[in-house]
């Protein structure tokens, strides 16, 4: 009997976690908890400032590697800290008022999610900016704690190679992609 409680308990856990990476999960990030950050190089000093947020949906099978949902952030909460910049590039670069959304849908992914601690994997899905759809791969560290979950990546942007009007003008010149470091922090439900 003792052999047999000792079996049990040794195997539990291992039961607990095959488990638990069988199951669908769901990531629900927080946008109080979660940011968006920009750096565009420009030739008097880097420009940085924020997006808001407005949430993320992603649903994902560690098992079977699949992955969906979407990343929304809101086009006209640009905020660099100058607001006649801050006015242009709502305006005249990002055309706010008519494409309001830029959004992140992931397709799939690669590596090995690991159900506690950090994992890095590289996700594949598509970007819309400007309302045209863009095919990009970015690199993403998960960390897991408990049902908390902790989702960040940085990449390039080339927004000007995307159409989208370069703020350049006279001696004032910038960079032609955007670096995005996202950060979201929300729960995990199956």
């Amino acid at each position: 009997m003792k052999n047999c409680t000792l079996s049990l308990v040794l195997t539990l856990p291992l039961l607990v976690t095959s488990s638990a990476l069988a199951q669908h999960e769901k990531f629900t990030a927080d946008p109080a908890k979660s940011t968006v950050s920009f750096t565009l190089g420009a030739n008097d000093g880097d420009i940085h400032g924020t997006f808001h947020a407005q949430g993320a949906s992603i649903e994902f099978d560690p098992k079977a590697h699949t992955i969906a949902g979407s990343v929304d952030v809101n086009a006209a909460t640009g905020n660099s800290g100058s607001g006649s910049r801050d006015k242009k590039m709502t305006k005249d670069v990002l055309d706010a008022p008519h494409f309001a959304d830029v959004t992140f849908a992931p397709k799939s992914y690669t590596g090995e999610l690991a159900v506690a601690g950090l994992s890095k994997i590289e996700v594949t899905g598509t970007f819309t900016l400007h309302g045209t759809p863009h095919e990009i791969t970015v690199p993403v560290e998960v960390y897991v704690d408990g049902t908390t979950c902790t989702v960040k990546t940085k990449f390039p942007v080339p927004y000007v190679a995307w159409g989208l009007k370069d703020p350049s003008f006279m001696m004032f010149k910038v960079a032609k992609e955007v670096a995005v470091d996202l950060s979201l922090t929300g729960q995990l439900s199956n």
